[in-house]
């Protein structure tokens, strides 16, 4: 089991392993670690720079197995990525050629399997992780390994940042990984031909409120961010989202953390693994009263969504 920091670490060594299991319910994590893995074998390997994508429910496992294990006089190595594996766990003979088939590795190729995030581990995928060489679970990054990321990239991209402009990008983008990422793509391409980012620059660059979205709200309750999520509710409800959407994002969140269906099976994941169920029952006991007395004119709406949001996150970090 090795974190994307040992992975990269790796990479930067020009230490590819044969075969490499992703899961976890960070999408955007996994989606910045296969980038730094094309990058890394393209530097490596530029014999055959480009990887080979396939998708499992199209490919299948032969096919995937074909690519991993065939050779040629030139290119007797290649990065191949699977996206989708869950596609392959409805056929159980599939799962079990595949896992068979990584059990022997062919010549120097890298075989890259990703997992979308799920509410929980797909059993019949198990197989395929087990017999996977290295086995990556991505998970939301704390700030300071987020900040550590942000100042790999731009080495890598050969541009010189003023100090703190990472942690600068941090604090606007509110630790969210996907935001960071999209934020620093665009620094990036701003940097020019001499490659250096100031503070200023970035500062006139950012757009003015980065993070105001319902998901981005959801995401700090989850978290059990209460001070983030207060500062999220009130940018969503000035950019007109109703009281009842809201109210209802947060029952359905609270809610999938216990098991039912979420529209942000992530989030209700994350919200799952930080909190004791007892606590979430009572989160969500205390949503529908809020509810209730909102919608029979007793409370102001304002105040019921303040204090749901409070109930929410403090169940987040039980």
């Amino acid at each position: 089991m090795l974190d994307e920091a040992a992975i990269l670490a790796r990479l930067e060594a020009g230490e590819f392993p044969a075969t490499l299991y992703i899961e976890g319910p960070d999408e955007a994590l996994k989606a910045a670690l296969l980038a730094e893995i094309r990058h890394a074998w393209a530097r490596r390997c530029p014999e055959a720079p480009h990887a080979h994508v396939f998708r499992a429910a199209e490919a299948g496992a032969e096919e995937i197995l074909a690519s991993f294990h065939g050779t040629s006089l030139f290119t007797p190595r290649e990065l191949i990525l699977v996206l989708d594996l869950e596609g392959l766990g409805r056929s159980e003979r599939a799962v079990r050629a595949l896992a068979e088939g990584l059990s022997r590795p062919s010549g120097g190729s890298c075989l890259v399997l990703v997992e979308s995030a799920a509410e929980s581990p797909r059993k019949s995928l198990d197989a395929v992780r087990a017999a996977a060489a290295a086995h990556c679970v991505s998970v939301p990054l704390g700030r300071g390994a987020l900040v550590a990321w942000g100042r790999r990239r731009l080495d890598r991209e050969k541009i010189e940042a003023e100090e703190g402009l990472v942690e600068m990008l941090a604090d606007a983008c509110e630790d969210n990984p996907a935001e960071l990422f999209n934020e620093l793509d665009k620094l990036i391409a701003c940097a020019g031909k001499e490659g250096r980012l100031s503070r200023e620059l970035a500062a006139t660059l950012l757009r003015p409120v980065v993070g105001a979205d319902l998901r981005e709200y959801l995401a700090a309750v989850a978290a059990g961010d209460t001070a983030r999520a207060a500062r999220c509710l009130g940018r969503v409800l000035t950019a007109g989202a109703g009281e009842g959407t809201v109210l209802f994002a947060l029952a359905n969140l609270v809610g999938g953390a216990l098991g039912g269906w979420s529209r942000h099976r992530d989030l209700s994941l994350q919200m799952a693994r930080r909190a004791r169920p007892a606590d979430l029952v009572r989160a969500l006991d205390a949503l529908y009263r809020a509810e209730s007395a909102w919608k029979r004119g007793r409370a102001d709406v304002v105040a019921v969504l303040e204090q749901a949001t409070r109930v929410a996150s403090g169940a987040a970090t039980a």
